[in-house]
């Protein structure tokens, strides 16, 4: 974080007769004109036309107060301590940092100058830290030397023996190069400053994200949280499995695993990703330029998609190689050569017929051979060695890369592709591109173009639905949470699976059970709510429990509906 961002610390004083005037400054020359050798040049403001935000009215004070100037930003926290001591009966002050104006995480040097003029706020109370160093030098010429006492630190020119010039340039120093600081006052008290990265609000969480961390949780000494749904979600996060897919592995709430991976995302420990499925439709983006320039991005693509050699040498006892033919079965068929060639692509998973219909539209693209794929602690950062792995041609990745587009499934682009992908992981070849913004996923939406029919001219069949009685529905709402051996988990919405439909009828939802094999209410499915435009199949598939073949059918016997596809 240290990228020396503090241009300027300083230290003003409201005098009772010469007004506010800087008695420190670092560097020399930031705020006011100065004669010492290494001062600068020109202010980077003018001191004069802000004087009233630094030391404002009473009212005003013991607050955090920002403002710029000059293309900067400054930072005070102007403290104003009352006793009988002080000339008018008060003393004002502020320690201010000066930053870029353009500077997007200045919040975290707010709270530095927050702490600080609190801890000097108590400083001088306790003992006059502040006040008892100025020794009559703002009656002389403002300069601000102090008088007696020790340095903090290395002191030179008129500010020798200043502890509290001290502090400005070792607060300075430490923060710029160090992003913390320890600096002793005295026997009893000590100034400790830490500057804490903010980061951006995270996204929100919905059931169909699929979380893929990055970060080895084998390489931490100690566990990552105490808290009870973390620990059991964390084995369950690895690339593939959905928010609403990982809450049923781990028996936890969808609401409380959805907020525990939120944290995750906010501290960078994961990202988020689409479910993979063979139907779904991937482009590249405009930065595919970037891929195509970068030899570095390219070589670490070609780690983490490449499958490791392992898995070439299944057959007849013979080393791990990648001769297929050379093993010690030297007698198979060219039939079974052939399929062994095509499960090397990604996964005996893309042998299957029909993909797209899998249940909640996703598949697991490891077989017990892909070392690594279904490790939970497998993240994007980490890769396997170089030992284990074949070499991926550059060229084929990017050739790979551009054949993606819009109105291609990836099921048939993996058999118009089948020659160029011998040795890569398709899954860990989508995901790489995703996460580095080379690919964006193609969503289908669904919008319906014409008003359905209201309740009261529906069929007399269509119309019972609306009167199930609650406990049809009350078995399969709970095993959201505490889910039954054979319930399929539908939603973080605990009343989706007793809302009402209204436009399927009877007959359409006995094809499909809705919640499991022993649990089929005769009402439709709630797509009403989801045919807006803002909800992509993923997620109808996710909420109902459904494959997107089902869904998208169902969706298509409603009535006028249109399918987009963005």
């Amino acid at each position: 974080m240290p990228t020396r961002s503090i241009k300027s610390i300083f230290f003003t004083r409201f005098h009772h007769r010469q007004g506010s005037r800087v008695l420190h400054q670092v560097p020399e020359g930031s705020i006011t004109n100065s004669t010492a050798p290494a001062a600068l040049d020109t202010p980077l403001f003018d001191f004069e036309s802000v004087t009233q935000y630094l030391i404002p009215k009473q009212d005003f004070c013991d607050r955090l107060l920002t403002f710029c100037t000059n293309h900067h930003r400054v930072i005070g926290y102007p403290v104003c301590v009352r006793e009988g001591k002080y000339y008018r009966n008060e003393f004002i002050f502020n320690f201010a940092v000066v930053v870029g104006e353009d500077m997007g995480d200045w919040v975290s040097y707010a709270e530095v100058v927050r702490k600080l003029g609190r801890l000097l706020r108590g400083l001088e109370e306790q003992g006059g830290f502040l006040s008892r160093e100025e020794g009559g030098s703002l009656e002389d010429d403002g300069g601000g030397q102090g008088g007696g006492g020790l340095g903090l630190g290395m002191l030179n020119g008129n500010k020798a023996g200043s502890k509290v010039y001290a502090l400005c340039e070792m607060v300075l120093e430490d923060l710029n190069n160090y992003a913390e600081c320890m600096i002793p006052i005295d026997d009893s008290n000590t100034i400790n400053l830490k500057l804490f990265p903010t980061h951006p609000p995270p996204p929100p969480i919905h059931p169909h994200h699929v979380p893929l961390l990055t970060i080895s949780l084998s390489s931490l000494t100690s566990p990552i949280s105490s808290d009870l749904t973390l620990t059991r979600i964390l084995p369950f996060i690895n690339g593939i499995h959905s928010v609403s897919h990982i809450a049923q592995l781990a028996d936890t709430d969808v609401s409380l695993t959805r907020k525990a991976i939120q944290h995750l995302v906010y501290y960078g420990c994961l990202v988020l990703l689409d479910i993979f499925t063979f139907g779904a439709v991937y482009a590249p983006t405009a930065e595919m330029g970037w891929f195509v320039t970068d030899s570095s991005v390219q070589e670490e693509c070609a780690r983490y998609v490449a499958v490791p050699q392992l898995r070439f040498g299944r057959e007849g006892g013979g080393s791990a190689s990648t001769n297929m033919v050379g093993g010690g079965g030297g007698g198979e068929s060219s039939e079974k050569k052939s399929r062994d060639e095509r499960s090397s692509v990604s996964s005996e998973a893309s042998q299957r017929s029909d993909i797209s219909s899998t249940t909640n539209a996703t598949l697991n693209l490891t077989t017990p051979t892909s070392s690594g794929l279904n490790d939970p602690t497998d993240s994007f950062s980490a890769s396997s060695s170089s030992s284990a792995r074949p070499k991926v041609d550059p060229e084929t990745l990017i050739t790979l890369y551009v054949s993606l587009r819009q109105g291609l499934t990836l099921k048939n682009w993996v058999l118009e592709n089948l020659s160029l992908l011998h040795g890569i992981d398709i899954r860990r070849f989508i995901t790489f591109g995703i996460i580095k913004g080379i690919l964006y996923r193609v969503h289908k939406y669904a919008i319906a173009t014409s008003t359905f029919t209201s309740p009261a001219t529906r069929s007399p069949a269509t119309n019972a639905a609306s009167t199930i009685p609650p406990s049809i529905h009350r078995d399969s709402d709970q095993s959201t949470i505490r889910g039954h051996a054979n319930a399929r988990h539908l939603s973080h919405k605990a009343s989706l699976a007793s809302t009402v439909n209204i436009f399927a009828t009877h007959e359409s939802t006995s094809e499909v059970p809705f919640h499991g094999e022993n649990d089929k209410p005769s009402g439709g499915l709630p797509l009403v709510k989801f045919l807006d435009g803002m909800h992509c199949f993923d997620e109808i598939c996710t909420e109902l429990g459904m494959g997107e073949q089902v869904v998208e059918k169902k969706v298509k016997g409603a009535g006028e509906v249109q399918i987009v596809h963005r």
